[in-house]
């Protein structure tokens, strides 16, 4: 069994708010998680209005899967207009 991590640093320009931030988080969060069945959540950066940190995790026996897996994940958030990845790191055990 081999489970993939991924931290990844958000910038969200047109975020004015806390309030508009949770909603841009809330529906990017469940696309990726009903799209790509990964778990997601917010891990860092909560109170700050235009950056977000999420924790992605996906399990798979084939390391071809889980990064896959994690790399379609990273498109899918490079073509939201609303938001910018910064950095990113990922790690397979």
């Amino acid at each position: 069994m081999l489970i993939g991590v991924m931290q990844i640093d958000l910038y969200l320009a047109g975020s004015n708010s806390l309030k508009a931030k949770r909603a841009v988080l809330t529906s990017l969060k469940k696309r990726i998680a009903n799209k790509h069945n990964v778990s997601v959540s917010e891990i860092d950066n909560l109170d700050k209005w235009q950056r977000a940190t999420l924790g992605v995790s996906t399990v798979s026996n084939d390391r071809k899967v889980v990064d896959k897996t994690l790399d379609a994940l990273l498109h899918l958030i490079d073509r939201e207009s609303e938001m910018e990845a910064l950095e990113y790191s990922i790690e397979v055990f």
